[in-house]
């Protein structure tokens, strides 16, 4: 996410830092590449301008002036200033309402409106510990309604039904009323999506407002669309009254323009991040940790919290006495870790998220994917019991049939046995060995919640 961003403003910084002290002249270079990389990543005009502006002010100012390392407080000014853009710290989902709390979502067709319902139900479900009604109030696309009953499913959401022959008004007043009436704690109501934005689509959405009065009305926008989208959510937020966005397709976003936009704009807060297309790919905005990492800085905490909520605890607490009583880590447990980062989103999820990744060489990064771990477990399914657990006892008779059955070469089946004796060392390291407090460490050599800088 926002690798273009990333890379530019991290070699704009990385000039200055070095610098003994700061001067008007190199203070005005480092903020034209840092114009000029705003404004590739499509951030809106006004915003780059009024953003140049406050850095500028602040690392000519007596901050800077007073400082040991005047190129590193220059760093730490523009991420300060990043995070302001983007909103200074995380608004919550508001759901404190006499039950059930409604939501209402708005966006255009395309933006990935449905699946974000299911999403947030899903989000809700896990981390709020209340139960979900989902219904549609999209009349012009039955296959919305399919679409919306199927995932609620997978994500274990009620579904209320709906039908085109209905009108939208009529269908969110009797999905409130089936949500009163079985004591759900929350629903949503899909609406439906256009090409573009058109007044009978805003009398629409309005009317349905009216209805409902939802305690939350949250705008779905692609951040692929870049300033557009910021233009798009004002559009929305004049005729209705926003209380935060969901910027979908980030993962895709090598820019970032949205997201350094869309505060500035509407005024209005970004309340989560799409991540990716599974039901699980909805992120918590954090403006702090999303600046970290557009400045090359990571987001470990991010990173934890995504471990520690998704890892097995069970088999955790099992490995860590395994290891604690030295019994070692054998191809199960190397398997186990794989199948968690996988749930995580994969590898490269995952180093989008540590610190130091933006200072890798390019052909470094492009090589990170997650084919190999996909390889790997296909590997390991292959073996016995036996060998998974005594990965000693695998001869070459045994490397040829295990290569075999699962489709690759000895190399291949080489490098991950050596792999798992690499990693077998690092966890006699750990007293409890699992994922999170590996990460926990590298938590605590970044002093909690703030970037080193």
């Amino acid at each position: 996410m926002f690798d273009t961003l990333t890379e530019r403003l991290s070699e704009s910084l990385r000039k200055i830092k070095g610098q003994g002290r700061l001067t008007e002249a190199n203070v005005e270079a480092t903020l034209r590449e840092v114009r000029t990389a705003l404004l590739e990543a499509d951030v809106a005009l006004p915003v780059v301008r009024e953003f140049i502006e406050q850095v500028k002010t602040r690392a000519l100012g007596q901050e800077v002036q007073k400082a040991l390392s005047p190129g590193q407080v220059m760093i730490k000014i523009v991420n300060d200033e990043l995070v302001a853009v983007m909103g200074k710290a995380n608004q919550k989902l508001s759901l404190a309402t006499q039950p059930p709390a409604t939501i209402l979502m708005a966006g255009l067709q395309g933006a990935g409106k449905t699946t974000t319902v299911a999403k947030l139900a899903r989000w809700i479900k896990e981390n709020e510990r209340k139960s979900v009604l989902v219904t549609s109030a999209d009349i012009y696309r039955p296959a919305a309604i399919e679409q919306l009953q199927t995932l609620a499913a997978e994500v274990g959401a009620e579904f209320f039904p709906s039908d085109p022959s209905q009108d939208p008004v009529d269908i969110v007043n009797a999905a409130l009323a089936h949500g009163r009436k079985k004591y759900f704690d929350v629903v949503i109501v899909d609406t439906a999506g256009r090409l573009h934005i058109d007044e009978d689509m805003m009398d629409e959405i309005k009317r349905l407002h009216a209805a409902i009065k939802p305690i939350e009305t949250l705008f779905v926008v692609d951040s692929m669309t870049g300033q557009d989208a910021a233009n798009t959510a004002k559009a929305f937020n004049d005729a209705l009254p926003l209380t935060g966005v969901i910027l979908t397709k980030t993962d895709g976003d090598a820019r970032g323009g949205a997201a350094l936009s869309i505060r500035h704009i509407t005024g209005k807060p970004i309340k989560f991040l799409g991540i990716g297309e599974k039901t699980a790919a909805l992120e918590v905005f954090h403006p702090d940790r999303l600046a970290s990492r557009i400045l090359g800085m990571g987001d470990v905490l991010t990173l934890i919290e995504e471990v520690e909520r998704k890892m097995d605890r069970e088999k955790a607490e099992k490995l860590a006495k395994k290891i604690h009583k030295g019994k070692g880590f054998d191809l199960n447990d190397y398997r186990d870790q794989l199948l968690q980062i996988k749930s995580m989103g994969g590898v490269a999820a995952m180093l989008d998220k540590l610190p130091g990744v933006a200072g890798m060489p390019k052909e470094a990064k492009d090589k990170v994917n997650d084919k190999e771990m996909v390889q790997q477990l296909a590997i390991i399914n292959s073996m016995t019991p036996q060998e998974r657990q005594s990965p000693d006892i695998i001869n070459p008779s045994r490397k040829r049939r295990i290569s075999m059955g699962s489709g690759t070469d000895v190399a291949d089946l080489n490098r991950l046995l050596k792999q798992h004796d690499q990693m077998q060392k690092v966890m006699k390291k750990f007293k409890k060995g699992n994922i999170a407090n590996l990460l926990r460490g590298l938590k605590g050599q970044m002093g909690g919640h703030r970037p080193p800088f």
